[in-house]
């Protein structure tokens, strides 16, 4: 069965319901599983039964999962009209720079103190982030936390008006390439050709910035699932999101294997045997 064929809301009851408060703002975050903690980030219009499906995958490869509620309506299946209403009042909101010239989004100082919360209560050598399309690039950048050892960057869409941009000020980019080449981290990163959102332009920029700590992958547009939910299939428009709408549930499926490797990267990245994850 295909994303488009899943109508229905997904409860997200397998997991703990939490409001974490980070140095006075408050988020819903929800958390399962064991093990060395990684955030996953939701993509635009929020935790979607996508979403929450590669949280679980992450989470019973051996990990305890923590997925802040940053936008939209928790657990929704992303119709047309109510999702495009998140994407516009995100782009105006002030936790968010949606359009270049605005720097880092405010809103990653508090995914930086949810990453410190969640290493102090699983321990470790460090914690994953895993960012997708409007949050791809947080991953990145909540790399000048300490903890986060394991950066995952998918399809990373903003800014939306600059093919080549980062969503970095100019201090931060500065300092998460000072911290991943003094620490040796790499940065994996996924995304579609053709996709209009994530251009090559945007992967050469990071590349730009890092050199070889960037392994960025990119997977043939015509392996996208072909029929994602409504919102991806009449706003996004093209082959998106590797690990979630456009994914196509199937062995040996150039983006299952894109879900393996990510898997892989945080249990060596975290310290972690991991275990392939039961479709």
């Amino acid at each position: 069965m295909t994303s488009g064929q899943k109508q229905d809301d997904d409860p997200l009851d397998d997991f703990g319901r939490r409001d974490v408060e980070v140095e006075g703002v408050g988020k819903r975050v929800y958390v399962s599983g064991a093990g060395p903690a990684v955030v996953v980030m939701p993509e635009m219009p929020g935790i979607s039964p996508d979403v929450a499906r590669f949280a679980r995958w992450v989470r019973d490869a051996g990990f305890s999962v923590y997925v802040p509620s940053l936008f939209g309506v928790d657990g929704a299946y992303p119709r047309t009209a109510p999702a495009e209403g998140v994407l516009r009042r995100a782009c105006v909101a002030a936790e968010f720079r949606a359009f270049a010239g605005g720097g880092t989004s405010p809103v990653v100082a508090w995914l930086r103190g949810l990453a410190r919360a969640a290493h102090a209560e699983r321990g470790g050598p460090g914690v994953g982030a895993v960012g997708l399309c409007f949050t791809g690039n947080f991953a990145l950048s909540m790399v000048l936390e300490p903890a986060v050892v394991a950066p995952v960057v998918n399809h990373p869409s903003l800014p939306l008006d600059d093919p080549a941009g980062l969503e970095l000020s100019a201090a931060d980019a500065s300092a998460v390439a000072d911290r991943v080449r003094r620490d040796g981290l790499k940065v994996l990163a996924y995304r579609f050709e053709d996709d209009r959102w994530c251009t090559g332009r945007r992967f050469a920029a990071y590349r730009a910035l890092l050199g070889d700590a960037f392994d960025g992958r990119v997977l043939p547009a015509g392996a996208a699932n072909p029929d994602p939910p409504p919102f991806f299939r009449d706003a996004v428009g093209s082959a998106h999101s590797v690990v979630t709408a456009h994914l196509v549930d199937t062995a040996g499926h150039p983006t299952l294997r894109a879900r393996d490797e990510i898997i892989a990267f945080l249990a060596e990245r975290l310290g972690n045997r991991g275990t392939t994850p039961r479709r």
